[in-house]
């Protein structure tokens, strides 16, 4: 029996009763070449996970010191988390925990303007012409999109893209335009696991068709226009060549069946003015696409900075009104410790997310899961408004040769914080220490996740520590 099961390709599926279902990885389909390479054909997966409005850094005097600072006491393996990241105890052997990075570009520009720039690094000045650059996430989608039906989930408790300085989105294709997010979980699941109409075919082959006619017309119209707007329809033509290279890959993917999963458990309807189930949807939905190998790249941007949006309300999880109010009343009796409950409340989702990741074997592979996804949870802000020694989270990628179980600080002894009691705020003030830039970070990353290269942005080396 097993030597005929040998023989099965895992992408044909079984017809029965009209129902198409994927076949799964099984052990016993693995042939001796299979397990001889297995190790070395595990998937690499990456996710990416942004918190708005800063963390509570109050100063080493303040009596809410002790258990409300965001970063963790203490430094290398010698560390002790917080209440702000106490939930992620139990995966204390699998964080590692950072302070001391930054993006140069935007040091010295009021942290609601910068969330645009977490993963990409670019400078897109504080007004004016914005331009941006192609994001961390979309990198890594180049390398390992085609492998799977989708080359990256782009999702946002806000959705769309919002505004320049005003994102609501981290990801940016190769020319810096923003990819749209999606913030419903009805919409995410359906574009994943819920089979298209038969018309789908015919729908990608008026595309194509229509592709190939506004090429043919651009081509002849290019000839007649000045060098500058030459330059502006280029630019053009390369997102009809994107749309194009996504039909062509829709059309491959059209007769291989949507991979079946239980979704009892899911609320689908769900919106962010229910936060803690928003939250937990939103998670298990990266889960599952990752779960299924329908995508190896995923982001989540938790809000959008400056308190704008319905991501505002997720402090309702915990008795609070609106999220970024927590940021401002800081100077209030209790002020850093409502913060810190949100942060706490923050962490323990996450957490939920990636011990979901570490509890699950990796599908037809060794070890878990989150052996072979890295995470990146973090800020392009800190204290008030302040663009500097961001928080940051590495989470998972044992597979990829990622240390944890650590705490590196290469921030200032004394960290700029405490709260704003009016005039100049921290962001404005001169800049006192060099932070490591967070590209060198991303350079690391993108190497152990196959990524030959040895720069991204204004990276100056790699982070060899974790």
């Amino acid at each position: 029996m097993s030597a005929a099961i040998s023989g099965l390709d895992r992408r044909r599926f079984l017809r029965g009763t009209g129902i198409a279902l994927a076949l799964p990885k099984l052990t016993s389909v693995l042939s001796a070449r299979d397990e001889s390479s297995r190790s070395a054909q595990m998937p690499k997966r990456f996710a990416s996970f942004y918190l708005p409005d800063g963390v509570p850094m109050p100063l080493a005097e303040d009596p809410a010191y002790e258990d409300w600072a965001w970063f963790p006491h203490g430094n290398g393996k010698e560390f002790r988390l917080t209440q702000c990241l106490s939930p992620l105890e139990p995966l204390r052997e699998e964080i590692t925990v950072l302070s001391g990075f930054s993006h140069p570009s935007v040091r010295s520009i009021h942290g609601h303007s910068n969330a645009d720039v977490f993963l990409t690094g670019a400078y897109t000045g504080p007004s004016g012409t914005y331009q941006n650059t192609i994001s961390l996430d979309q990198v890594v989608a180049e390398q390992v999109g085609e492998q799977t039906r989708f080359a990256s989930l782009v999702l946002s408790t806000d959705g769309g893209t919002g505004s320049p300085r005003g994102t609501h989105t981290m990801s940016f294709n190769r020319n810096g335009r923003a990819i749209p997010a999606e913030n419903r979980p009805r919409r995410i699941f359906d574009s994943l696991f819920v089979s298209s109409d038969r018309n789908a075919a015919r729908r990608l082959e008026l595309s194509r068709s229509a592709l190939d006619e506004l090429l043919d017309d651009a081509r002849d119209l290019r000839r007649r226009l000045s060098e500058q707007d030459q330059q502006q329809l280029d630019e053009y033509l390369q997102s009809v060549r994107e749309t194009e290279q996504r039909v062509a890959k829709a059309s491959r993917w059209l007769e291989i069946p949507l991979p079946v999963v239980d979704a009892d458990h899911l609320q689908l309807e769900i919106t962010p003015e229910e936060p803690r189930t928003y939250l937990q949807t939103m998670f298990e939905l990266i889960y599952l696409a990752f779960r299924t190998d329908s995508t190896r790249v995923a982001t989540y941007q938790l809000g959008r900075e400056n308190g704008v949006g319905v991501s505002d309300y997720l402090a309702r999880a915990v008795g609070f009104n609106l999220t970024h109010q927590l940021s401002h009343n800081t100077t209030e009796e209790g002020g850093w410790k409502n913060f810190g409950i949100y942060c706490q409340f923050i962490s323990e989702e996450y957490g939920r997310f990636a011990a979901r990741l570490r509890d699950t074997p990796e599908p037809g592979g060794e070890g878990t899961m989150l052996d072979n996804t890295l995470l990146l949870f973090g800020s392009a802000s800190s204290a008030f408004h302040l663009s500097r020694n961001y928080p940051l989270i590495l989470t998972g990628g044992r597979g990829m040769g990622f240390r944890h179980g650590q705490y590196l600080n290469y921030g200032p002894e004394q960290p700029q914080g405490g709260a704003w009691r009016g005039g100049q705020e921290p962001w404005q003030k001169q800049v006192d220490h060099q932070d490591i830039p967070l590209s060198n970070l991303f350079v690391t990353m993108l190497q152990r996740l196959g990524v030959q290269t040895d720069r991204f942005a204004d990276s100056t080396g790699d982070v060899s520590e974790v």
